[in-house]
């Protein structure tokens, strides 16, 4: 085996500039292993290969450098965004890594002549006010439902709302005030959205003021029927005040806790929002030893706030932090250009913010507590595993397969991956079967197992273990498959019969060639492995089942119709707003669909009414 290349570090120091910048390290496979930023850039990078280096991290990325490339900059600034750039894009092995591209969902009121509550996740690209973000789309789902009981504002989709000619049902069950058939006058409707918008920026006490000052005028006009309304409004209020609530002096701002067990971190954030905590939400970065809080809390700014699409547009006004960290002041900066307000990055704390950092470190150590117990149990379940197959080497990655149908009717197989820790859920996958006779699982079968396996040729793509969820007529099918691949090595294959009365502990492992039969006590750590992998991929493919059946029967009624094409069905759907809503049109509503005839109205009407 031929040795690596050594980098001759003082040629390349010989002809490195003295200005900020950014460098790139670079290994034998020209993969970046290590991206870093500096004031001088020759004097940074120097520090690397002095014969006095202590930290065994700098020593182990030093023998890998096969060659490094550097970007200048014109400021330290312009430096820490692009090293944040090249960090979230290449993911070196020797930085502080934050494994977070996951955007935060907002409650968004629109700017419609009648403006809609709604939904929005990602990029700000509509028109209208955001708040946020939430920790969850649980969270704003939770909000909306509160929302709807307090303010009538419409939640449903423009192409919707653009059809309706009669109320819908949120408005006879009162969470709407049916502005598209005119229910409310506009003036009354945007009272309502002020109201709304108040509410969801904290202030509760000003809504019910403004809510009890319409109630005593309704009162005095004697429009009892208004004030009856104004007075529930106001009573649904007030015991939406009663839950849990965070008032402070503090109106806007992210507090970041951080704890940590060696070579393990987590940092949780508390979302404050207008004195409350709408929400909290756990990291937990990729680090070595070595790196101290100060360099952990920095990447995580910086990676978390400056360089994350989630974030644009809805970074608070104070981030809080245990202690001061590297590049502080030009991390503050740099956020404040990008919101185009004062951003600051807060480490003299007292009083209120000192209570709510305690709860944020709080936080940080049970959530890294519970992941290691959930780690721990996964290890113990996957050796358990080993020791029940008898396997020589150490499994580490599982996959398991299931079939969803209705009488035969939109089949879907779906396959689910774990490894060592838990769910790898990237790897999932689902497939429409198709091809075969309508209730055939065997064939069902063969055809998933073709789909994610028939183009493999190599052993180091496949699994460690493969369940089937079936019998012994899945499992042949399965063996009879892997019989066909030209491998010098194929995955177990079991199957997991369920078991009299289908109840869970009652399951049977049939191992594949010799069919033997293994039962497994019901507190088997091994068998609840197996019964999470099989519920998994039972889940996973019956969701897609729905999700199909779903689609089909919205469009099969109109399918069936001569005449109807794809763009009529649409238009027919999106004009009236949904398959039932075309069922109780009559013939001139449907007139009224753009490409409907009258001739063709008629035969739609006489389709759907079997005439």
């Amino acid at each position: 085996m031929s040795e690596q290349p050594s980098f001759d570090h003082q040629s390349f120091l010989k002809t490195v500039t003295e200005k900020a910048g950014v460098y790139r390290m670079y290994n034998l496979e020209q993969e970046v292993i290590y991206v870093g930023k500096a004031k001088n850039l020759k004097k940074r990078l120097a520090s690397y290969f002095r014969k006095d280096v202590s930290s065994v991290k700098t020593k182990a990325l030093v023998r890998q450098i096969i060659a490094i490339d550097v970007t200048i900059t014109h400021t330290e600034g312009e430096a820490l965004i692009l090293e944040n750039n090249f960090i979230k894009k290449y993911q070196p092995k020797y930085n502080i890594l934050l494994r977070d591209d996951k955007s935060y969902p907002y409650i968004l009121i629109t700017n419609h002549k009648h403006p809609k509550l709604g939904m929005h996740r990602g990029i700000k690209r509509q028109k209208g006010e955001y708040f946020g973000p939430f920790p969850s789309a649980g969270a704003v789902w939770e909000s909306l439902r509160l929302m709807q009981k307090l303010f009538p504002i419409r939640q449903c989709e423009d192409s919707y709302y653009r059809a309706r000619t009669r109320p819908c049902l949120q408005f006879q069950l009162g969470r709407c005030s049916a502005p598209c058939v005119d229910k409310i006058s506009e003036p009354e409707y945007q009272q309502q959205v002020s109201l709304a918008k108040l509410f969801l920026r904290g202030k509760s006490s000003e809504v019910i003021n403004l809510l009890v000052e319409k109630m005593e005028k309704a009162s005095l006009a004697l429009e009892f029927e208004l004030a009856a309304r104004f007075r529930d409004q106001i009573a649904t209020l007030r015991k939406v005040q009663q839950q849990q609530f965070v008032s402070g002096l503090a109106s806007e701002m992210d507090v970041i806790g951080l704890y940590r067990d060696k070579a393990q971190v987590c940092i949780h954030v508390l979302f404050i929002r207008e004195h409350k905590i709408l929400g909290s939400k756990s990291y937990f970065p990729t680090i070595m030893l070595e790196n101290s809080d100060e360099e952990i809390l920095t990447a995580f700014i910086g990676q978390h706030y400056l360089v994350n699409e989630a974030f644009q547009g809805a970074i608070p006004k104070e981030i809080v932090l245990a202690s001061n960290i590297d590049s502080g002041d030009e991390l503050g900066e740099l956020l404040s250009e990008q919101c185009e307000y004062d951003v600051k990055i807060s480490t003299n704390i007292r009083q209120e913010r000192k209570q709510y950092l305690k709860l944020a470190n709080t936080n940080a150590e049970q959530a890294l507590i519970t992941k290691n117990s959930q780690k721990e149990s996964m290890d113990k379940r996957f050796e358990q595993l080993n020791q029940v197959f008898e396997l020589d080497q150490q499994v580490s990655r599982l996959e398991c397969f299931d079939i969803s149908h209705t009488m035969g009717q939109q089949t879907v197989a779906s396959c689910v991956v774990f490894d060592t820790n838990g769910p790898l859920k990237s790897d999932y996958r689902r497939y429409n079967v198709t091809g075969i006779t309508p209730g055939d699982d065997y064939a069902a079968m063969a055809f998933a197992l073709n789909k994610r396996y028939g183009k493999t040729t190599s052993d180091n793509k496949l699994p460690d273990i493969v369940f089937i969820d079936g019998g012994k007529g899945q499992l042949a099918k399965a063996e009879e498959f892997f019989a066909s691949l030209e491998l010098s090595k194929i995955p177990l294959l079991v199957g997991v019969a369920k078991g009299e009365s289908r109840k869970p502990g009652l399951e049977t492992l049939i191992l594949a060639g010799s069919h033997q039969l293994i039962n497994l006590p019901a507190n088997s750590p091994a068998l609840h492995l197996i019964q999470h992998i099989r519920d998994e991929s039972h889940r996973f493919a019956i969701t897609g089942h729905r999700a199909k059946r779903q689609k089909n029967s919205k469009a099969s009624t109109l399918e069936s119709i001569p005449g109807i094409g794809a763009k009529k069905r649409q238009a027919l759907l999106k004009f009236l707003g949904g398959l039932q809503e075309v069922k109780n049109a009559d013939t001139t509503t449907l007139q009224k669909v753009p490409g409907i005839s009258e001739s063709l109205a008629q035969i739609i009407y006489d389709a759907l009414h079997d005439n």
